[in-house]
């Protein structure tokens, strides 16, 4: 398998408290990997730095390569050109905008990068998760786990190569995160996107290729 993301020597502190220790990290392209642990543990703040939102606090070593590319030395323009193109995020809360229907939400990511030719993409995504009947609705008249899917279609626009979700399914009930769970993982076999998945669930962080347990900072 082909390494598609490589950190190393990751740290981070907050007001002089060190919440991420020396992380050493190396997924491979197609792998579902699941990131858990304590409260405070430093999850969402590793997860952040994976996905280019955050920037760790640097050392000499320090080190993240995605797709051969070195995070580290893009300038800001550089760096949210790439994150929009190669990388999808879903949240706990889906973030869709009230305002815009459901086929605009998940359209915008392409329309950023100046990609107007998406409909038929964008249609197909619909269509895979069967939300082919949502596409002009507004994201108020969708259930939880219907806006969900709707989010997963908006990270998956651009085509990126790695999927980083936030708890997706820490505001499902235990049905729908099952779905949601058999979701990422038909599309890991059917496009081979990575995913990246922090969650409090154990039983859905167990059915991931690999699990990653974070405690004070370091992983155990």
């Amino acid at each position: 398998m082909e390494n598609i993301l490589s950190a190393k020597n990751i740290s981070k502190s907050f007001n002089g408290t060190k919440v991420l220790k020396e992380i050493d990290l190396s997924i491979n392209e197609g792998e579902i990997i699941s990131i858990s642990g304590p409260s405070g543990a430093g999850k969402t703040t590793l997860l952040n730095i994976l996905g280019t939102i955050e920037t760790p606090d640097l050392k000499n070593d320090s080190k993240l390569l995605i797709s051969d590319t070195n995070i580290f030395k893009l300038n800001d323009k550089e760096l949210s050109k790439f994150r929009n193109k190669n990388i999808g995020f879903v949240f706990q809360f889906h973030e869709l905008l009230p305002e815009f229907t459901c086929y605009e939400n998940v359209c915008l990511p392409a329309w950023i990068d100046n990609n107007n030719n998406i409909k038929e993409r964008a249609v197909s995504l619909f269509n895979d998760l069967g939300l082919i009947d949502k596409l002009d609705k507004k994201p108020a008249t969708l259930s939880g786990g219907e806006r969900q899917r709707v989010s997963i279609a908006r990270a998956l626009i651009n085509n990126p190569k790695i999927i980083l979700a936030d708890e997706p399914s820490g505001n499902l009930d235990s049905k729908n995160s099952e779905k949601l769970y058999d979701i990422f993982f038909d599309l890991r076999n059917k496009i081979n996107c990575t995913f990246i998945i922090v969650t409090h669930n154990q039983s859905l962080a167990k059915k991931a290729d690999r699990q990653i347990i974070i405690n004070d900072g370091r992983i155990v």
